[in-house]
């Protein structure tokens, strides 16, 4: 497997968790995302923003840290 593959596993892998506790804790404390702490909005609709900003930033990460493992590659190859 290539750095690039092992990064979008490594990450993927961070928004599975993520994804799996937004899922579980809906699943078995659906009462507890009922509450609203901020302007009346509900924890399942703040987590559920949070989980798409989340594969956002993510996906940012994966790009820069592909794009920095690229121009080192070719860099590697003009001096090889």
């Amino acid at each position: 497997m290539n750095r690039d593959a092992r990064i979008g596993m490594t990450l993927f892998s961070v928004y599975l968790v993520l994804y799996g506790g937004f899922v579980l804790v809906n699943a078995f404390a659906a009462d507890w995302m009922e509450t609203k702490p901020i302007a009346g909005v509900n924890l399942a609709v703040l987590s559920g923003f949070g989980l798409i900003i989340a594969a956002l930033v993510l996906a940012l990460v994966y790009g820069l840290l592909c794009k920095t493992g690229f121009e080192q590659q070719s860099d590697e190859e003009v001096d090889g």
